[in-house]
């Protein structure tokens, strides 16, 4: 294998998370009974440019299909962050009800329905038809594409040039990384800005994030990759920010050269944290395997142990980050027999791999649990504050990444 941004034949291992099916490919209940497509889930280091990424076997488009499940707004604190940055970012580009906002990967519409609000034109990019929908009813205009250097074009001959364009959690899901970045150099306008968020690979590995590994996510970046992969496709990164979203997160500001925006001192600093880790070094990423084993067998220490004790463990959010940690370490619903989640599109379904039931909060509650494993741990915090009621019979949070921690 290649790799997908300067083609340097890969050697390099990062981890191997055995074979599991696509995170985000929830099942009904027929389909308990017919085959299920498990892919390897393996990860490898480009030591030319330092992009990780994954193997090459699940394509796009079966990925990110009409089916897809993951609604934005289903967390308040998502939301809350989408709101501050569209507070931030109007005032800080001067934008108003002439200029253009274009989002990439618009989700549900959970960012934009705050620009809209503020009487700015935009365009949200969504290819996954049900969360495009759902955008559609907050009165957004949606285009059901895929963004590259080819739509890209017909978008500007449409519409016309972008001012902002924001691509939150996307850069990681996209399998030709360096098309889609061409796509949103052709998009912009001559001064305009582009962000992009992306959970930080430097976070990833100090924190043993294995469970933000998962097919959707092609790639893994740090700054010193992203700043190679904007440059090549004409961007200039000129400010960064760090951001505790997903575990840790940059958000990474770029412009074309010509802009002439000043490079912010972060931009440096990051970068030089990042080699002070060693992300531009082999030995950083050969280690991690041996770590991503120690969470598998602490947690199913953990489930063995309370089922031992006749404790009952049940799981909170049917998040993919939950699904490559459950199909790792082996956990069905013997061990663990139910997770909740707050999203009515998952509930009454069952998690790839595993099989468990994914069930409603409130069913969760009656089963008063003595402990709640966390999944996505990055929002344990507003998790713990929904389900506070569970204290009042004993019952305990738990998460499992970095490890095994009763909170």
């Amino acid at each position: 294998m290649k790799c997908r941004h300067c083609h340097h034949e890969l050697h390099l291992g990062f981890v191997d998370l055995g074979f599991s099916p696509p995170s985000n490919a929830y099942l009904l209940p027929a389909d308990l009974a017919a085959p299920e497509i498990h892919y390897p889930l393996r990860v490898k280091v480009c030591e030319q440019c330092w992009l990780v990424q994954t193997e090459d076997f699940a394509r796009h488009d079966e990925l990110f299909n009409a089916e897809y499940a993951y609604f934005s707004s289903t967390s308040t604190t998502w939301l809350a962050h989408a709101r501050a940055y569209v507070e931030m970012i109007v005032p800080r580009l001067g934008l108003n009800s002439a200029s253009r906002v274009v989002e990439i990967a618009a989700n549900d519409g959970y960012l934009l329905q705050y620009v809209a609000e503020r009487g700015i034109p935009c365009l949200g990019v969504e290819p996954t038809h049900r969360t495009a929908e759902a955008a559609r009813a907050k009165g957004l205009r949606i285009d059901e594409i895929f963004l590259g250097a080819a739509s890209a074009t017909a978008l500007l001959a449409r519409d016309g040039a972008a001012d902002l364009i924001v691509a939150n959690n996307v850069l990681a899901h996209v399998p030709d990384i360096n098309d889609f970045v061409r796509g949103i150099g052709i998009l912009l306008a001559p001064r305009g800005s582009a962000t992009f968020e992306f959970p930080h690979l430097l976070n990833l590995i100090a924190q043993t994030q294995f469970d933000t590994i998962y097919h959707e996510h092609f790639s893994y970046l740090s700054l010193l990759t992203v700043e190679r992969i904007l440059n090549q496709a004409g961007l200039c990164v000129y400010d960064v920010e760090q951001l505790p979203t997903h575990g840790g997160s940059l958000r990474v500001y770029a412009a074309r050269p010509d802009a002439l925006f000043p490079v912010s001192p972060e931009v440096a600093r990051v970068a030089a944290a990042e080699r002070a880790a060693g992300l531009d070094q082999p030995a950083v990423y050969q280690q991690f395997q041996a770590r991503a084993d120690a969470v598998r067998l602490g947690l199913q220490a953990f489930l063995l142990e309370q089922k031992q004790l006749g404790k009952t463990v049940l799981a909170y959010g049917a998040a993919a980050k939950g699904n490559t940690l459950l199909n790792y370490a082996g956990i069905d619903a013997l061990l663990l027999p139910q997770v909740a989640d707050a999203a009515p599109s998952k509930q009454g379904k069952y998690l790839p791999g595993s099989h468990i039931p994914i069930v409603t909060p409130q069913t969760l509650l009656a089963g008063k649990p003595d402990f709640v494993l966390i999944l996505p741990w990055n929002l344990k915090h507003e998790v713990m504050q929904q389900l506070e009621v569970i204290r009042q019979w004993g019952g305990r949070f738990v998460v499992a990444v970095p490890e095994v921690e009763i909170l």
